[in-house]
């Protein structure tokens, strides 16, 4: 076990440590692309000028109260965030597939070339927290270190 402290008597471990980062990191990457780039959104939330800044606005706050409370979820160890992100993080290796296909030119593209590759790249990334996750599960249970 790490010596991590959560809440007071609770002891994060591997699991949760990388549950964490992975969600400060997407929390880190939404703000960096509402502000350098907000057409990524525009384009994909398909705003009309005139609604742009409110809507991104309660785009952003919506999604980091998501953020927020599946974080509380890990550090909590909730059973119900465990199963939701383990399958969330599952399905996540179906945006790999679907960003080749949009960088080949098979697929209409959401976004920019780079944003495309950053969705493949995040999908990869939760298929391989699932299985650190599943494999966590099978060793010690859930929120069980991988």
């Amino acid at each position: 076990m790490s010596g991590h402290r959560a809440l007071p008597g609770t002891i994060l471990n591997r699991t949760q440590l990388l549950m964490l980062g992975f969600f400060v990191l997407v929390w880190i990457a939404l703000v960096l692309i509402l502000v350098l780039s907000p057409d990524v959104y525009e384009q994909s939330l398909r705003l009309a000028p005139s609604d742009m800044r409110t809507i991104e606005a309660a785009f952003l706050v919506a999604l980091s109260a998501l953020i927020a409370l599946l974080m509380l979820g890990v550090f909590r160890r909730w059973r119900w965030a465990f199963w939701l992100i383990l399958v969330a993080f599952f399905f996540g290796v179906l945006r790999l597939p679907a960003s080749i296909l949009q960088l080949t030119g098979m697929m209409a593209a959401t976004g920019p070339t780079w944003y495309e590759a950053l969705q493949g790249a995040i999908g990869l990334a939760q298929f391989l927290i699932a299985l650190a996750m599943f494999s966590g599960y099978r060793k010690a249970g859930l929120w069980g270190e991988f």
